[in-house]
């Protein structure tokens, strides 16, 4: 059942500004929203993502797990949910994901006795998911990350996709998505996209597709970043990097922690996990004038840089409408309390924001 929402309240906080009227002609501003938006008639929320955003990306719901979790059983409500919403106030969707190692239950890569299934019983499997997924949404959905994090510093990610069917499965799963929906973008997606070696891998792979004619539109490089990284000089060299691919480059997932994080790294890596320990929680009671002002200049620094290069950019899309609904304060700590977002808890325009709009207005006609 779709769910029905007040309009814009008398309490609704409003803006002088917004992301996408102030990024017009530049690229699109987008925002993921998960259905526990909707189910709690978060109605704040929701109307604060039809001011500042004109694209949606749905969270979860259109992942493996949630939308195919068995054998022949598919849930669609949560997915239509969000998309009945998208269509109505005119905003763009994007489908994330079709093929991922995480978050994709173990049956699928089984056969009835709980063996590895065979290359021909996992292709499949991909395509009945592909067609079903890709074919139910074919004219709504705008564009589709494909294949997300399937590639390491060393190449290909050793996931059970690789192992069962082989390395054609990234050409394969393009295909079957081209297939359900010949008129959709796809894109591959990973994190940390900047380091040189992932730049590497990446490019390597993007252009063995091109030189199959394998159907690929674009790079989402995600952006979950920190206060100290990715340097500019390095985001720069990346995007230059990646742009000689000619495919459209967006920055998908983005949030900026400004937590401290474990000794192994940044990353997205949603199996690393860290234990609790209170020094790495230091700001449970509220953020710091000191380190607003650094996560507010980080934001323009990267805004700087997007604007520069909008025309290699066709969207940012914000993993998280505002602070309190980041995944970034359970992970990869579950209890933090981080402040990733350019709204906070009470949908109120944090110092960021005003970073970001300032930046863009002082250098989209540069």
């Amino acid at each position: 059942m779709l769910l029905a929402f007040s309009p814009l309240q008398a309490n609704q906080p409003k803006h002088s500004s917004s992301l996408k009227n102030v990024s017009q002609n530049l690229f699109n501003i987008g925002t993921a929203v998960g259905i526990h938006t909707f189910r709690f008639q978060d109605t704040l929320t929701l109307n604060l993502i039809k001011n500042q955003f004109n694209t949606i990306t749905p969270e979860n719901s259109l992942k493996w797990e949630k939308i195919h979790p068995g054998p022949g059983v598919y849930r669609f409500e949560p997915a239509d949910t969000i998309i009945h919403f998208a269509l109505e106030n005119s905003m763009e969707i994007i489908g994330h994901t079709l093929v991922w190692h995480s978050q994709t239950p173990r049956w699928v890569f089984q056969d009835t006795s709980g063996n590895p299934i065979t290359r021909d019983g996992l292709l499949e499997r991909l395509r009945d998911h592909i067609h079903t997924v890709v074919g139910r949404y074919k004219g709504k959905i705008h564009g589709w990350d494909v294949v997300n994090e399937a590639v390491d510093s060393r190449g290909l990610r050793m996931s059970p996709w690789k192992k069962i069917i082989g390395e054609d499965y990234i050409e394969i799963a393009f295909e079957y998505a081209h297939e359900a929906d010949p008129e959709a973008e796809l894109y591959y997606n990973d994190y940390n996209m900047y380091e040189p070696k992932k730049v590497k891998a990446v490019i390597q792979m993007v252009k063995h597709l091109q030189k199959k004619g394998i159907p690929i539109h674009g790079i989402g490089l995600q952006a979950h970043w920190g206060l100290d990284n990715p340097d500019p000089d390095t985001l720069e060299a990346c995007i230059k990097a990646y742009s000689g691919t000619g495919l459209k480059l967006m920055f998908t997932e983005m949030d900026v922690s400004v937590l401290p994080f474990p000794s192994w790294g940044m990353g997205a890596d949603i199996a690393n996990r860290a234990e609790y320990q209170a020094r790495m929680n230091p700001y449970s009671g509220g953020l710091p004038d000191s380190v607003q002002q650094v996560h507010s200049k980080m934001y323009s620094e990267f805004f700087r840089i997007f604007t520069k290069h909008h025309h290699q950019i066709s969207r940012i899309t914000f993993w998280g409408a505002h602070d309190g609904l980041s995944w970034k304060n359970n992970w990869p700590i579950r209890g933090r309390t981080d402040y990733p977002l350019l709204f906070d808890r009470q949908r109120l325009p944090k110092p960021p924001y005003d970073a970001v709009i300032k930046t863009i207005l002082e250098n989209k006609h540069k």
